[in-house]
């Protein structure tokens, strides 16, 4: 009889668990263009984050940085894509030889908001 409850009981915890499982979803970034510390010899018309599940727009941006001008911004307008798995941005500005620091922050539907960089060299 109690092995009958111990496995009812540890059957009830892993459905429970399971259920819950979407909860501990974040938006984790998949890919980049440029990519992760691509030295690349034209500068980026557009720069493109895409991430592994949707993300809420209004908490979805990045920002762009020149880490050798002590982190110097550079003006980007972003957008998330229709499909929401994508953050792009569009320097308001040709970008010079140097290296670059993307910043990112997404949230996704479950409310947690994650961050992160990606670093890349023009010229």
């Amino acid at each position: 009889m109690k092995t009958r409850l111990f496995g009812l009981a540890a059957l009830a915890g892993a459905t429970a668990l399971v259920a819950s499982s979407p909860a501990w979803a974040h938006a984790h970034l998949v890919s980049s263009n440029p990519a992760a510390n691509a030295a690349v010899a034209v500068a980026p018309k557009v720069i493109t984050l895409t991430f592994n599940e949707k993300l809420v727009p209004a908490f979805s941006k990045f920002e762009l940085t020149m880490p050798e001008h002590g982190g110097m911004k550079v003006p980007v307008k972003t957008t998330v894509s229709k499909d929401g798995k994508s953050i792009t941005g569009t320097p308001q500005s040709a970008l010079t030889n140097g290296a670059y620091k993307i910043v990112w922050s997404a949230a996704s539907a479950d409310g947690h908001k994650m961050t992160g960089e990606v670093a890349f060299k023009v010229g």
